[in-house]
């Protein structure tokens, strides 16, 4: 049994245009998947592909906004429509715009976050489910974070809004586990991302104090965390579903 499983399958991650979501895409391309690249942001997505693409993989943009429900259905038909099947997806589009104490929160923010995070991972599994289950198997993947696993001070909406996704993940794993869909998630802690890399610019102590939450001393790369994802995606893992699992450098052991 082996990682590189995943020729001829057919991969939609949502937040491709950078990160996490990016690295994955590379990382899926590059054992032969066909990949859905998908990003509110055009350039970035497009880009995405076009590295892809530069070293012979198969992989095309679909645009979509994941707080937007006809866009979401867009994004499944237009994938079925193009590639005739959806074997993996990796819900990873995300925000993260919060500091602040509870009692200092704004509801127009809670509201975007929950949008984004939550109701943006529950509309795409609403819509990439009925698909997948056409197949014989199929994995989806959601993107939560170390903040869904524990407490997260001056960041309490972010952290109930990946809780809730470890909820859904969870759950859709009972629910579809003897129909041949496995559902699993990744918590990572601090990765070395573009949103990351400016809040690092605007005070350069925050990336020093993010290196030392992590017992093994920095912060994680995006191609950790994609490596993270193959594993779940691939053969190698399929007695695992319902999992939150932490790529956090040790952080959620202390």
């Amino acid at each position: 049994m082996a990682l590189n499983n995943f020729a001829n399958k057919v991969v939609l991650i949502t937040g491709a245009g950078n990160g996490i979501g990016r690295a994955t895409a590379l990382a899926f391309a590059e054992q032969q998947a066909k990949v859905v690249v998908s990003d509110v942001n055009h350039a970035d997505g497009e880009h995405t592909v076009a590295l892809i693409q530069k070293t012979g993989g198969t992989a095309s943009f679909m645009p979509c906004d994941v707080t937007n429900d006809h866009q979401v259905k867009a994004l499944v038909d237009g994938t079925i429509a193009t590639y005739g099947k959806l074997d993996i997806a990796f819900n990873n589009a995300g925000i993260e715009i919060e500091v602040g104490k509870l009692a200092d929160g704004n509801e127009d923010v809670f509201d975007q976050i929950m949008d984004v995070n939550v109701k943006g991972v529950w509309r795409c599994m609403k819509y990439q489910i009925p698909e997948m289950l056409k197949q014989s198997s199929s994995v989806i993947i959601n993107t939560a974070s170390v903040a869904g696993l524990g407490a997260a001070p001056k960041m309490s909406i972010y952290a109930a809004s990946k809780h809730a996704v470890l909820g859904l993940t969870k759950s859709a794993a009972i629910e579809y586990g003897k129909k041949g869909l496995r559902v699993n998630a990744v918590c990572p802690a601090v990765i070395d991302t573009e949103m990351f890399q400016r809040a690092a610019e605007s005070d350069p102590r925050k990336a020093e104090y993010a290196a030392s939450m992590h017992p093994v001393g920095r912060i994680g790369q995006p191609e950790e965390v994609a490596a993270a994802v193959l594993y779940l995606c691939s053969d190698l893992s399929g007695f695992t579903t319902g999992v939150a699992l932490p790529v956090d450098g040790g952080a959620t052991a202390i």
